[in-house]
C-alpha cells in the first residue's frame, strides 16, 4: 500500500513485535540451574525461545519443542513438532503424550524443568482426560471459536478436559522443581489463561465449565462425553509450588510502541469484548496518533475468511466512511504473531480509500462483513497486512492516524 502514513504505522506496529521479543526477554530472565534441566517450550515463540535458552544453557538432556507449522524449524537437540493451530489435531496430542513421558522422566531423575510458555499452547498441545477423545477436543474447539467466547472463558472450559492445563504438567513433574518464563498473549497477563496456565492454578471449576457453556448457547451442542466429563464430581489436587516468570506482554509492546512515536496518544483501556465495539472505540478517537492494544472476539454467523484484526479494520473504515471523515486516515490493526484467524494476513490496513476501492471491483464491504469475509473485501482493497510467522505472540496492536 502506498500512503503518506502507512511507514510509520507499520514501523510502530513492528516496534511493538520487536519489544516482544523471545530469545531477548528469555537471555534476560533465564535463571542458573546447578543441574541441567528437562526443556519444554509450548506455543507460537516456542522455536525462538528454546534457541535463545539452549544457547545459554548449553547441552540439555531432552529438549521438547511444541509450536505452530508457520514458526517451526529444526533445532539441534530438540525434538520439533508442528502442531496444528487453532484447532488441535494428531501432532498436538502425539506432542501432548510426549510431554508427559519427559516430565515423568524428569520426575524419577528428580531433574529440574524448564517451561517456556506462550501464546497458543491451548490447541497446540491436546491432552485430553480419560473418557475424552481428540475429536471431542477438536469439535468443542470449533464450537467454541465460533461463540465469541473470550479466551479466558475457552480456556477455563478446555482446562477441564485436559491432562496438562490448568497446572497438569506440574502434577507430572512433581517432586521436580519447575521453572515456568511466560509469554503473554492474554490482556491482564492472568498467567491461568495464557496457553490454559500449563504450569499454574485452574481458572475455575468444572462446574463453571458447565455454566458458561450453558451462558453461550452451547450446551445443547456440546457432545454427551464431553458433558459427561464436566458433569463429574470435582477433584481437590495439591499443586506444587513452581516459579511463573513473566517476561512480555501487550502492554509492554505498545509502551514500546509510544517509544517509536512520542507524539502519540496510547490507549491504555484495551481494546477486548466484541469487536463491532472496538471499532466504535478506534473510530471515536478523533484526529491525532492513537495506539491501542487488546485482543476482541467475533461471534461467526458466516462461512468466509478472516479474523479479529481483519474484521476489526473493516469495520473501521466503515465506520469512518459512514461517519464521512475529511482528510487523510490510516488504521493498522494487526496481530503480533503475524497471523490472523485461519489465514495468511496478520491482519489489516485501511485508509480514506480503501471503501471505494472495493466498490471499484464490484465488491460490497457490508455484504462481505456480514458473511464474516473480512479477508475477501480487504484483499480486493489490497488492505491485507501480511508480515508471515513472526515467532513471538502478545495478543494485537493497533495504530490510527488521522489528520
Amino acid at each position: 500500500m502506498f500512503h503518506p502514513y502507512y511507514d510509520q504505522a507499520l514501523k510502530a506496529f513492528l516496534s511493538g513485535v520487536a519489544a516482544a521479543d523471545p530469545a531477548v526477554a528469555v537471555c534476560k530472565a533465564l535463571p542458573s540451574f546447578d543441574q541441567a534441566p528437562t526443556l519444554i517450550a509450548v506455543g507460537k515463540a516456542a522455536v525462538s525461545m528454546a534457541r535463545a535458552a539452549q544457547s545459554v544453557l548449553g547441552d540439555l538432556p531432552e529438549v521438547l519443542v511444541v509450536t505452530n507449522p508457520e514458526n517451526a524449524s529444526d533445532l539441534p537437540g530438540a525434538q520439533v513438532f508442528a502442531a496444528a493451530h487453532p484447532i488441535p489435531d494428531q501432532i498436538g496430542l502425539k506432542a501432548g503424550q510426549t510431554v508427559i513421558a519427559a516430565l515423568q522422566r524428569a520426575s524419577a531423575a528428580q531433574r529440574p524443568v524448564l517451561c517456556l510458555i506462550s501464546g497458543g499452547g491451548s490447541a497446540l498441545l491436546p491432552a485430553p482426560i480419560v473418557g475424552i477423545s481428540l475429536q471431542d477436543k477438536i469439535d468443542l474447539n470449533a464450537l467454541l471459536l465460533a461463540s465469541g467466547a473470550n479466551i479466558e472463558v475457552m480456556n477455563l472450559i478446555r482446562q477441564q478436559l485436559s491432562l496438562l492445563k490448568g497446572g497438569g504438567m506440574l502434577s507430572y513433574a512433581s517432586p521436580s522443581p519447575v521453572t515456568s518464563l511466560i509469554l503473554s498473549d492474554v490482556i491482564g497477563d492472568d498467567l491461568r489463561v495464557v496457553a490454559s496456565g500449563l504450569t499454574v492454578s485452574p481458572i475455575g471449576t468444572r462446574l463453571q465449565a458447565c455454566s458458561e457453556l450453558k451462558a453461550l448457547g452451547l450446551w445443547g451442542q456440546t457432545n454427551a462425553a464431553v458433558k459427561t466429563a464436566l458433569e463429574r464430581p470435582e477433584e481437590i489436587i495439591d499443586l506444587p509450588v513452581t516459579k511463573n516468570i513473566l517476561i512480555g506482554s501487550n502492554v509492554l509492546s505498545l509502551v514500546a510502541m509510544g517509544k517509536e512515536i512520542p507524539e502519540a496518544t496510547i490507549h491504555k483501556m484495551p481494546l477486548v469484548g466484541d469487536v463491532s465495539q472496538a471499532a466504535a472505540r478506534v473510530a471515536a478517537a478523533g484526529p491525532g496518533i492513537h495506539l491501542f492494544g487488546g485482543e476482541t472476539t467475533v461471534r461467526l454467523t458466516g462461512t468466509g475468511r478472516g479474523g479479529r484484526n481483519q474484521e476489526l479494520a473493516l469495520r473501521v473504515a466503515l465506520l469512518a466512511e459512514y461517519q464521512n471523515w475529511q482528510g487523510r486516515w490510516l488504521y493498522l490493526q494487526a496481530g503480533t504473531d503475524g497471523r490472523d484467524g485461519p489465514t495468511d494476513a496478520a491482519g489489516g490496513v485501511v485508509c480514506e480509500a480503501s471503501v471505494s476501492a472495493m466498490s471499484s471491483v464490484g465488491i460490497d464491504p457490508n455484504q462481505l462483513l456480514a458473511n464474516n469475509d473480512a479477508y475477501s473485501a480487504l484483499q480486493a482493497a489490497k488492505a491485507l497486512l501480511i508480515t508471515g510467522g513472526t515467532g513471538t505472540n502478545v495478543a494485537d496492536l493497533g495504530v490510527l492516524i488521522r489528520a
